[in-house]
């Protein structure tokens, strides 16, 4: 398979992070383009847990505490909620944020993920992060509870098996220093954008980063043919 027969995508994100569940439905509808526009491309989506708020206790916080303390005063987070409601909207997205009632710790949910993620299949990985952003957003449940959790899991699909293996596991959430803020999306790793950016701005990044992957490899080509084109012959009867 060449460079320009491939599309891999890299994604920042945390599970509180309303702008990383818009992301996602923005690059939903920007693979949904890109894979019509493009058939012969291969896409690959690889989700990457970053823990924004490792700090919260295991059981969680009061949410609405939490969050005018964040913001510094109630009228602040009654502006944040329109702007976030006002932008999830504009993707077909409603959110229920009053309905919310705790701040998750999220390594458990990562947790989660991360042992749906060794079953290979992709489709299942995102049915379960879907399920979990709706279950926080849009209904309110704590993502940060375990047998909230399992039942999510299950509801999906996930083996029971997998579902209550290694639980000590969910403190140990991987995060990359080189990523401030999420969503952030890399492209063939070529570019990268962050914030919930909207899906022709993202197909737009997906066709670009497979030009640049094709002029990389034949770059890479011409490079290796190189010192071969440039050698000169020397006089009769040398080598």
């Amino acid at each position: 398979m060449s460079a320009g027969d491939r599309l891999r995508i890299g994604i920042h994100f945390d599970l509180v992070c309303p702008w990383c569940y818009i992301g996602k439905r923005q690059l939903t509808l920007a693979r949904s383009r890109f894979a019509e526009a493009s058939p012969e491309v291969a896409i690959e989506s690889t989700w990457r847990p970053v823990q924004l708020l490792p700090e919260v206790p295991e059981q969680g916080l009061p949410f609405a505490e939490f969050y005018e303390r964040r913001l510094g005063s109630a009228e602040a987070v009654r502006q944040r909620r329109m702007q976030v409601s006002m932008a999830a909207r504009a993707v077909d997205l409603e959110l229920d944020l009053a309905a919310i009632e705790r701040m998750p710790n999220t390594a458990r949910a990562h947790g989660l993920l991360r042992r749906a993620g060794t079953l290979g299949d992709p489709g299942l990985y995102e049915a379960m992060l879907e399920r979990l952003f709706a279950a926080y957003f849009q209904r309110g449940e704590d993502i940060g509870d375990a047998a909230t959790l399992r039942a999510l899991a299950i509801e999906v699909g996930v083996p029971e098996s997998l579902v209550d293996a290694a639980p000590g596991e969910a403190h140990n959430v991987p995060a990359s220093s080189a990523i401030s803020g999420v969503p952030n999306f890399n492209f063939n790793g070529h570019l990268s954008l962050s914030g919930a950016r909207d899906a022709a701005v993202l197909f737009m990044a997906m066709s670009k980063a497979v030009q640049m992957s094709v002029v990389t490899e034949a770059g890479d080509r011409l490079d290796r043919f190189q010192p071969f084109a440039g050698r000169q012959r020397g006089p009769k009867g040398s080598p």
